[in-house]
Formats: C-alpha cells, structure tokens, sequence
C-alpha cells in the first residue's frame, strides 16, 4: 500500500471591498514556530540573516552554472543595503536564496535562528508569508484593480497588515489610490508594489533591480519611497542592483562579482536620494 502524502489546507473566502467581490485562495502552511531546533552558535540580536558557505550549482544538461561560489554574508536590523554587481553576478540568485524563493546547494542560511536551508516548503511559505516583502523590476499589478485593492489583496492573507491606505500614503501616492494601474505612470506602479509590499508589515524587504525599467526621474522617486519606508518602519532593505549610483544612498554596499563577494563598504559620505543622478 502507497503512503498517502500530507493533506494540503488551503484558506479561500470573498472579501467585500469598495463594493466589490473579491475572491481569494491560499494554502494554509505549516507554523515555522513548530520547525525543528538546528543547533548553531547564537546569533546576535542585531543580525537578521545569517548567510554562510553558500554556493549555487545549477545544471545546464552537461554544463555546471556555478552561480554562488562560497558566500558568507550578514545582513542586520534596520539597515538598508544595496548588493552591486553586474549581469551574472549572482546578486539575484542571492536575494532568491535569502527570500526562501530558491534553495542553496550548500551552505547555511539563517533568519534569526531559523535555518531556512532545513526548512520544509510550507514552512517556506510561511516565512514569505508573514516575514518578507519582495519588490521586482516588473510590478505586477492586477490591472481590474485600483492601487488601494491591489495592496488590500495582500492584507487579507497577513497576521498583522498595516491599512492599504497607510501604506500608500507612506510612498506618496496617498492621492492615487482609486486608480487603475494602466492610469498611473511606471514610477507610481511600481511605488504601488512597494506599498503592496510593505503592507503586510515584513520583518524585511528585499528589492530586485526595483528601478531597472525606469528612468533617472522616476527612479529616484522610488528610491524616496524606499528610503522613506526603512527610516520610518525600520524595515530591514536589501537591494540588489547595478547601477553603481544606487549604492551611494546606502548604509552599507556589498559588491557581487563571479558569485563571490569582491568587496563590503560601509557607506560614510550617505546621499539622499534626491541627490543622487544617473
């Protein structure tokens, strides 16, 4: 006789908002509360991720990608990062790796003092869940919904979500939260996917190439936002980009070359982002 495997839950229900019906469904994951004790040294309490001996290996038919090759890595509480590096760098592997996106093929990775490296897949779901908020190149917005119901969505599915309209109001578009993304411009999209983002109030915020589709202009209204959003929420930022300009609004700069770390830089001469340009 096969072993049945575990009996997935899942949440649905219908939200009503703004006068209109809206339908999810999620699976309900595993409390990571409950994952098993890895022994290791403590942690300090400053330290968020804990990254060590992380390689990547992806298999090309014959052909081995090494696309991380040892890191070791810290990240702390409140601090916005920027990882630099160019095309091929490993710098989004990584991020995938630290947001329980992908998994590494060796190495440790810890959030807190969880190792996310052990961890089930609803654990995983879990942790992105309720602990991490991910902001793309690419927005991803529903376009049959307005800025405020794109972030409500996420609301829903959050233990402890801040309103819809807070978060929209904290990346400046307090006044464009009744319109359809294909009404707002690229910078106010993906301003609206920060907030969706920030929303669920995440322990961490991990931004990948968040103004690579954008211009100068619009690019340093998103990092306003961003930059806004870790010195008044104290969300822990880490974004990943190459554009060498970024780097200079950050607290510490973490360069990426040939999935290796070439270089950290604690930043002394930090610019706003207004006064930054590219």
């Amino acid at each position: 006789m096969s072993k049945s495997g575990p009996t997935l839950q899942f949440l649905t229900g219908i939200k009503q908002f703004e006068g209109r019906q809206l339908l999810y469904c999620v699976r309900a994951p595993k409390d990571m509360s409950r994952e098993k004790q890895i022994n290791h040294e403590p942690l300090d309490e400053h330290i968020v991720f804990h990254a060590h001996g992380i390689t990547k290996v992806y298999q090309m038919g014959e052909v081995q990608v090494h696309a991380l090759r040892g890191i070791d890595l810290d990240l702390y509480r409140g601090e916005f990062t920027v990882l630099l590096g160019a095309s091929g760098s490993g710098k989004s592997t990584l991020l995938n790796i630290l947001g329980g996106l992908d998994t590494p093929t060796e190495g440790h990775v810890y959030y807190g003092e969880r190792d996310l490296t052990r961890a089930t897949e609803s654990e995983l779901t879990e942790y992105r869940r309720f602990h991490v908020g991910f902001v793309f190149q690419f927005y991803n917005l529903i376009p049959s919904l307005t800025a405020r119901e794109n972030v409500a969505l996420v609301t829903e599915i959050a233990s402890a979500p801040m309103e819809p309209e807070h978060a929209l109001k904290l990346v400046g578009l307090g006044a464009r939260m009744d319109h359809f993304p294909a009404q707002l411009s690229g910078g106010e999209q993906q301003r609206v996917a920060i907030a969706r983002a920030i929303a669920k109030n995440p322990d961490v915020l991990l931004c990948d190439e968040p103004t690579g589709a954008l211009d100068s202009k619009t690019g340093i209204s998103v990092l306003e936002a961003l930059h806004r959003v870790n010195q008044e929420s104290g969300t822990t930022t880490a974004v990943i980009t190459h554009n060498a300009v970024i780097a200079q609004i950050a607290d510490r700069v973490i360069y990426l070359a040939d999935g290796q770390i070439s270089d950290i830089r604690i930043n002394e001469t930090k610019l706003a982002p207004g006064e930054v340009t590219w």
